[in-house]
């Protein structure tokens, strides 16, 4: 999937029209490298036309020599001689200008074939895994849960992430992320037989920490029309351009919910420290038991756990027959959080509700997830991280 780093919204809007299905974009060249540590079959960076041109030089000079089947293609706002003779010498592939669309997809294409040629025809193809977060009762947090866990995954654009709003009724993963959808899963409804990736892409909502969001229909009688079939299609579908597709479910066994468990990977259920909520948990985890859904991949994560209501987390695991993968306490930061659209793992990194939710990303991915960082944030870090990388290549080079 070419990865496309641009630090405007609106440019990478923009630009990923000319790109092909399943590009990802992301705002500074960390995230960019980070996504490249994840994705070692990848094949072209696109750098958009608002980064500083010495730096995106500099970019194609260090992919040049390190990753040398990565193809640098350089946009730019105004096409010279000048710029065309520097991007060259730095080893940049092509070089287009950002108006020119028909330019930018032929330069990936070409990238595309030399990569090809450089290592062969790709093998088995790449799928992402589903991630489903379900709870028996509403009320518990599951849809905060499920939006922080989504943007762990995503690790700031390292991975990407798509985030189902399968809560067909009374979703609120857009208004959770201060999303204003054009599109939602209805503009699905229908096409069972015919649905592709670059379709449904034209579904998805940005968010600005380059996570993908399918939002819920905007009124409840939709949801009787999203058959089963169409919720299986959708996320074998999203698997084959995403790494991670979240999927955020109603409090129920409804056909769409069983239908999306049938198709999980892994399985995070969502539990407060109640006995209502915990006698549902239990004859939930008896009904997948019972289904065979998800075995050995399901996890525990309690919500607002505190042992001053008193029930602990050893007499939960005791009743559930189950351990605690995850355990967030009582925050009125995480409640603030989300009524602000800021998420607590990106608002609040270091907080130990982040702390928690991004330890069972690290579960989920089999591998050290770091906490993300808003684009803010990260934009500022930059130059820091600029002189850590410096300091460490001075240390690591030979005397």
């Amino acid at each position: 999937m070419p990865v496309l780093v641009e630090p405007d919204t609106p440019t990478v809007t923009s630009l990923l029209k000319a790109m092909p299905p399943g590009s990802h974009g992301v705002s500074t060249t960390d995230r960019m490298r980070a996504w490249l540590d994840q994705h070692p079959d990848e094949y072209v960076v696109v750098l958009g036309p608002d980064l500083e041109l010495d730096d995106a030089l500099k970019i194609a000079e260090d992919l040049r020599t390190t990753k040398p089947t990565v193809s640098v293609v350089l946009v730019v706002a105004a096409l010279d001689t000048q710029v065309l003779t520097r991007a060259m010498k730095a080893g940049a592939r092509d070089v287009v200008q950002a108006d020119d669309i028909g330019a930018i997809s032929e330069a990936i294409k070409q990238a595309h074939q030399l990569f090809v040629a450089l290592r062969g025809p790709s093998g088995a193809k790449s799928v992402g895994r589903v991630v489903t977060v379900f709870s028996p009762k509403g009320g518990v947090g599951k849809t905060t849960m499920a939006v922080n866990l989504s943007l762990a995954l995503c690790e700031g654009g390292a991975r990407k992430v798509c985030l189902v709003d399968l809560d067909l009724a009374f979703g609120d993963v857009a208004i959770t992320m201060q999303l204003f959808p054009t599109h939602s899963i209805e503009q699905a409804i229908g096409s069972e037989d015919s649905l592709d990736f670059a379709m449904l892409e034209g579904l998805l909502t940005r968010h600005q920490d380059s996570m993908m969001v399918l939002a819920a229909p905007p009124h409840p009688d939709i949801r009787e029309r999203v058959t089963p079939v169409l919720v299986s299609r959708i996320l074998r579908t999203l698997k084959e351009g995403f790494d991670y597709v979240v999927v955020d479910t109603a409090p129920s066994f409804d056909d769409q919910v069983l239908t999306a468990l049938d198709e999980t990977d892994e399985c995070v259920i969502v539990a407060t420290l109640d006995v209502p909520t915990l006698k549902n948990v239990k004859v939930a985890l008896e009904t997948l038991e019972m289904l065979n859904i998800a075995s050995g991949h399901r996890h525990l994560l309690l919500n607002r756990a505190d042992d001053a209501v008193g029930i602990g987390s050893d007499k939960v695991e005791a009743i559930l027959g189950m351990p605690v993968a995850a355990s967030v306490s009582t925050s009125i930061d995480v409640a603030a959080a989300t009524n602000a659209g800021t998420p607590i793992v990106t608002d609040q990194p270091q907080h130990g509700a982040s702390s928690a939710i991004v330890r069972l990303a690290s579960t989920l991915a089999g591998e050290p997830v770091s906490a993300p960082i808003s684009d803010d944030a990260a934009q500022q870090d930059e130059p820091a991280e600029k002189g850590r990388r410096m300091f460490r290549r001075k240390k690591e080079s030979p005397a």
